[in-house]
């Protein structure tokens, strides 16, 4: 029989780096900081969150199918699904799809439930039918799913031909000058605060770890290509503190 050595690093370090324990450990933690979580969201990212979430909805094109079937893929609270349901013209259906199902709870009555329903699915494994939805969307999500290949894959196999996805996420800004405040912060301010306020440190040394072991846009880009998407393009955000990228089936 073969003995495993034991990981090193903390918890969060391993479950940065992906594997078995990631699953386990990513929904442990934002099921223990739900509560808390819309407002660090807003008080860390001091409020660009918002723009940054209505930037990628203007990405994914929703007007092309106003009345369609979306994803938000790892929902979260429902802060993307909430602001597309309040878009003038948008008569569609939301499925709002995360394995923490406090974090869901927590969003509930953002927006009326026959516009948007939160379910608890695993982003590896929808339970939608293959090409049912019109598009999708993940916002700060796709850097916790134990598999970025096969969710990439996964959300391929549920959209209809043509259909636009479009991933908003985290990135580490190429400028020397920017990149070093922002690891200052990142590495620094927003895990003492975060840690604070919520009462969960290790999820918010979490974050910027996830982040630092994530694909760089270009590599996410091809590995987008790799699952079957065409026409696959990013751009940045603030100063490269966070990306958008999109493709089509």
């Amino acid at each position: 029989m073969t003995v495993r050595a034991p990981q090193p690093g903390t918890e969060d370090d391993r479950a940065a780096a992906g594997g078995t324990e990631k699953r386990a450990y990513v929904r442990q933690i934002f099921s223990e900081i739900a509560p808390r979580y819309d407002l660090l969201n807003h008080l860390l990212s001091l409020n660009i969150d918002k723009h940054w979430r209505r930037r990628a909805l203007e990405v994914r094109q929703w007007t092309r199918v106003p009345d369609g079937q979306y994803v938000d893929l790892c929902a979260g609270t429902l802060d993307v699904g909430a602001e597309l349901s309040r878009r003038p013209g948008f008569r569609g259906f939301i499925v709002g799809a995360d394995f923490a199902e406090p974090m869901l709870r927590a969003g509930v009555g953002k927006a009326p439930p026959t516009i948007l329903t939160p379910v608890v699915a695993d982003a590896l494994q929808l339970p939608l039918a293959s090409g049912a939805a019109d598009g999708a969307i993940v916002a700060f999500g796709i850097r916790n799913v134990a598999d970025l290949d096969t969710c990439l894959a996964e959300v391929h196999r549920v959209l209809k031909p043509g259909a636009r996805f479009v991933i908003l996420e985290f990135t580490t800004p190429r400028q020397r000058v920017v990149r070093a405040g922002y690891h200052l912060y990142f590495h620094h301010v927003l895990p003492l605060i975060g840690g604070i306020i919520s009462g969960n440190r290790s999820a918010y040394r979490y974050l910027p770890k996830s982040v630092a072991h994530f694909p760089d846009e270009r590599v996410l880009a091809q590995r987008m290509n790799n699952a079957g998407f065409r026409a696959v393009d990013w751009k940045t955000l603030s100063l490269g503190i966070a990306a958008i990228h999109w493709g089509e089936k």
